[in-house]
């Protein structure tokens, strides 16, 4: 009798070892699923929390476009581009004739850099407070999400401002900043700086005309120094 009870027990004991190794598997199941579902759910949260912070940011770099006419009566096209991530605006003057100069207006590093259409060379002078008010007059617009000007030509104020290139003071373009260092790629960089004019005896070199947001046009005038 105890011999079959033995058995009998013996018999359901190893019934239920089965049970108990059956449960392993579906325990390291649910773990696995437990963990693929974490990471499920940050992986989208990561991917929504982009997505809404991607649509809702400024874009860095903005566009103005001025229409003007020049002191010469000529209707000239201009676009200012405006990084206010690198402080920098960036003119785009096109002439008439279809060439393009550039003015670089640099408030991060303290410079106005010029490049004339057609020239292998840059000119630069330090940033004045005028020139602050003008880069800040800019960045006011991009963030009004102005796009473009019609300046008025009975309201615009015209002036003439003369620099003078210095001879054999070439600047160092490492030292600049990159958006000098870019605009101004293998092309040397002269300084200048302002003055009353060439006088009789010198020749103007070429004239650049730049109108600002402020309804004010310059006709900036380059001539060379005497040595």
């Amino acid at each position: 009798m105890e011999a079959q009870r033995s058995s009998a027990g013996n018999a359901t004991s190893a019934e239920r070892r089965p049970l108990a190794k059956s449960k392993t598997p579906s325990r390291i199941l649910w773990v696995i699923l437990s963990v693929i579902l974490f990471f499920a759910i940050v992986g989208i949260s990561v991917v929504v929390i982009f997505s809404f912070t991607h649509r809702t940011t400024k874009p860095v770099l903005q566009i103005v476009r001025l229409t003007f006419q020049n002191h010469q009566g000529a209707q000239t096209n201009q676009s200012a581009f405006v990084d206010k991530s690198k402080n920098t605006v960036t003119y785009h003057v096109t002439s008439p004739s279809n060439h393009t100069t550039v003015v670089l207006f640099d408030s991060k590093n303290g410079y106005v850099c010029y490049k004339p259409a057609d020239q292998n060379a840059c000119y630069l002078r330090k940033m004045d407070d005028w020139d602050l008010e003008n880069v800040q007059i800019s960045f006011n617009l991009s963030e009004h999400r102005v796009n473009q000007l019609l300046l008025q030509n009975n309201q615009t104020k015209y002036y003439r401002e003369f620099l003078g290139i210095l001879p054999g003071r070439q600047a160092n373009a490492a030292s600049l900043g990159e958006a000098i260092q870019t605009l101004c790629e293998q092309t040397s960089i002269y300084w200048v700086r302002k003055g009353d004019g060439p006088g009789k005896k010198r020749l103007i070199y070429l004239c650049i005309d730049i109108c600002f947001p402020s309804n004010v046009c310059l006709s900036v005038c380059f001539y060379y120094l005497p040595d």
